[in-house]
């Protein structure tokens, strides 16, 4: 195969794609999107055959656990696609919608409608479900989709391919509006993410190393984030035994995930009163601390932490922790170590948390909760193609409008300009 001139059939294919999905209603979506649904559930035993050929070779070539556990699909999670797809389909259809109309002096109607990217690439590691929410996603926002999954996931990926394909011929639209690439050959991600002509935006999804690599080459846009250096800030006003609780669920209920808190700032004034009793809730969940030195002299089992520290984002049981003078110092501290995904203050006082709001440079900027939230569906959006901490196109969690843009449109009566 020749990947040069088979990547550029693929892009050539979902640009002309494109255009048909811009146009198709949103009961044409829906019923492919229910089709492909339906066809999951049929094809189960073949979908977990595939996976299980898939996790066997993973298992020969060495893949470390969590890959492999990643990898794994079940009856259940076969279920959990298909489900996933039939709730894409009952959320609104955001292409078309027109906000912001007003009118002008010169008797224009000014305002804005919304309107699909156009073509999306999507590049994954592991999990094959992000094949079936990747297409669902792109699909209702209107976009065709270029999918590459990771070589682990391969015949799995194809086999739930083959029903998504299944689910857009059942409802009369192009199988060429969602394409997952059928080689393995790495040079197809360098293709996939330098041809502009065909593609409008680029989606990693996967480790560090991956999203480093595709912002590097990409001549297209990409929605990304790199590291998810969450914190959480104890203010002096702050409630205890809430305190307590956000500090326990931000940072042990998962301890994977890009919006688990991996660092904890705790005011001087509260420092010796609440830190020993997080700390000791933390230690006792098996998470090490990482401390400065007066962390250190309150919490006497605590690791010294390096500048790398405050900088890390670990997805491990380990936290770094500074007592800081107040929300000034707290607000300097996240802005210069923040990845600038999520970050969250605890207190009960009006003025600082409007500051901290205000002022905090991330996606994602909380009061009183826990930095778990920043999630597509905590949101209400439904499902998330991925979080951004860009500033531009999107930023935080990216829904169905965030695979979309917005152009200006004018309705006049005959107007003309004087």
């Amino acid at each position: 195969m020749d990947i040069r001139e088979y990547m550029a059939q693929v892009g050539a294919a979902a640009r002309a794609a494109s255009r048909l999905v811009a146009r198709a209603s949103t009961r044409a979506k829906n019923d492919a999107l229910l089709a492909m649904a339906r066809t999951l559930r049929e094809r189960r035993d073949e979908l977990l055959s595939a996976n299980a050929a898939d996790v066997a070779e993973a298992r020969a070539a060495g893949l470390d656990a969590a890959m492999i556990d990643r990898l794994q699909l079940s009856a259940k999670g076969v279920e959990s696609m298909a489900l996933g797809l039939e709730q894409v389909a009952a959320l609104p259809d955001p292409v078309g919608e027109i906000t912001d109309l007003k009118r002008r002096p010169s008797g224009i109607q000014v305002g804005r409608m919304r309107v699909p990217l156009g073509v999306v690439g999507i590049i994954y590691e592991a999990r094959p479900n992000v094949t079936a929410d990747a297409a669902a996603l792109c699909l209702k926002s209107g976009n065709a989709a270029i999918l590459r999954g990771g070589k682990e996931a391969l015949r799995c990926n194809q086999a739930i391919a083959a029903c998504v394909r299944a689910g857009l011929t059942a409802a009369g639209l192009p199988e060429t509006a969602v394409q997952v690439v059928e080689t393995a050959d790495r040079a197809a991600v360098g293709h996939l993410v330098a041809m502009p002509e065909y593609v409008d935006v680029i989606v990693p999804r996967g480790g560090k190393g991956l999203i480093e690599r595709i912002s590097k080459e990409a001549r297209v846009p990409v929605i990304k984030h790199l590291d998810g250096n969450c914190h959480v800030y104890i203010d002096t006003d702050a409630d205890e035994d809430m305190a307590l609780r956000i500090v326990d669920n931000a940072k042990t209920q998962r301890l994977g995930t890009c919006n688990t808190a991996e660092s904890l700032l705790v005011a001087r004034s509260v420092s010796t009163t609440l830190l020993p009793e997080i700390a000791a809730m933390l230690q006792a969940k098996g998470v090490e601390i990482r401390g400065c030195a007066e962390t250190m002299t309150i919490v006497p089992n605590a690791k010294p932490a390096t500048e790398a520290d405050y900088y890390a984002e670990y997805l491990a049981a380990v936290i770094s922790v500074k007592v800081v003078d107040g929300v000034d110092a707290a607000i300097a501290h996240i802005n210069k170590y923040s990845s600038q995904h999520t970050e969250a203050i605890v207190t009960e006082n009006y003025t600082a948390a409007l500051r901290f709001l205000r002022e905090v440079d991330s996606s994602s900027v909380m009061v009183n909760a826990s930095t778990r939230f920043a999630d597509g569906f905590e949101y209400g959006l439904g499902a998330e193609i991925g979080i951004s901490t860009d500033k531009f196109h999107a930023r935080g969690p990216v829904g169905l409008e965030g695979l979309t843009s917005q152009k200006w449109i004018v309705l006049g009566n005959g107007e003309i300009r004087q």
